[in-house]
């Protein structure tokens, strides 16, 4: 087992944006280049945080106090990151999660209006503080979660178990997770690397490959 640690790589976004195809691009690339990699989500990564995806996620979940939602989150990242986080990291590994404590900060922050305090105080708390080496903020436009609403409909009609809870929520609520995204990217300029999801599939990942190499690997040369 190596000493070195690890490198925690999250990708975040409003639903629809484009980040578990970029995620599963840069696990591609660092695969092939002979790296130990990790692929992870949130809420979710273990079976115990698998069920608590259950119950956020389906759009039958209903009457869930915006208060309970986040706890719920954060039971889900506590499970992940003693079970799989964590190890991953110690035994030198690229972990590259889709959405981490900025989605509790831009979504129940944000867009439930509990405000950004709560948030990091509980990460504090039952998170150890864990901070990514680099967050893929993808910027991106309500319209994305329009064909993300039209996607998980599609498989609510088909009689699918869906995860549209929060696709059905008004323009109104991404405007504020939005808004609760970039103000996060501003006070962590160094962690946060925004990158316009507008663009060809190629193009983006190209941003992502630029901002990795210089941001992730350059410092792991250095350390």
């Amino acid at each position: 087992m190596t000493s070195k640690r690890g490198k925690f790589i999250t990708f975040e976004g409003l639903d629809g944006c484009g980040k578990t195809t970029q995620l599963e691009k840069l696990a591609t690339v660092l695969k092939r280049e002979g790296h130990d990699v990790v692929i992870t989500r949130e809420p979710g990564g273990t079976a115990i945080g698998e069920k608590i995806r259950a119950v956020l996620l389906d759009s039958r979940t209903a009457g869930l106090a915006p208060l309970a939602e986040l706890a719920l989150m954060f039971a889900s990242r506590a499970q992940q990151i003693h079970q799989v986080i964590l190890p991953a990291l110690k035994q030198g590994k690229f972990v590259l999660c889709d959405r981490f404590t900025d989605s509790s900060e831009a979504y129940q922050g944000g867009g439930r209006q509990l405000g950004s305090k709560a948030v990091l105080q509980l990460h504090k708390v039952l998170c150890g503080d864990l901070q990514p080496d680099l967050t893929i903020l993808m910027i991106s436009d309500a319209a994305t979660v329009h064909r993300a609403r039209k996607r998980e409909d599609r498989k609510r009609d088909a009689g699918k178990s869906d995860e549209g809870r929060f696709e059905m929520e008004a323009a109104e609520f991404f405007d504020r997770v939005l808004k609760a995204y970039l103000a996060i990217a501003k006070r962590k300029p160094s962690r946060v690397v925004k990158v316009n999801a507008g663009q060809s599939i190629a193009a983006v990942h190209h941003e992502i490959m630029k901002a990795f190499r210089k941001r992730v690997l350059a410092s792991a040369r250095n350390s």
